[in-house]
């Protein structure tokens, strides 16, 4: 019993990951980016980072949101098809 529950928990690590690396890669890529030119620059403003990033986390929400909850609601579903297994 306790090799299902160990097999769901890296399943679920798993899904955690490619349902944030979506989100959080181009985010980095566009934070890194910006960092480099405020340096090059020495431009010193908050904002000129936090909105293009936020901007760039709502479009990928929007673009890949349907994929990311598909995959979680499929490993939802056969999370809760394994609970009566677990039970016996």
């Amino acid at each position: 019993m306790s090799a299902e529950i160990s097999g769901l928990a890296t399943e679920m690590l798993w899904v955690l990951f490619f349902i944030m690396l979506p989100v959080i890669l181009p985010a980095l890529l566009v934070g890194l980016l910006l960092g480099m030119v405020q340096a090059a620059t020495s431009i010193n403003e908050m904002t000129l980072s936090f909105v293009p990033k936020i901007l760039i986390v709502m479009v990928c929400l929007a673009v890949f949101g349907g994929a990311m909850m598909g995959l979680l609601s499929d490993f939802t579903l056969r999370v809760f098809e394994t609970i009566p297994l677990l039970s016996r």
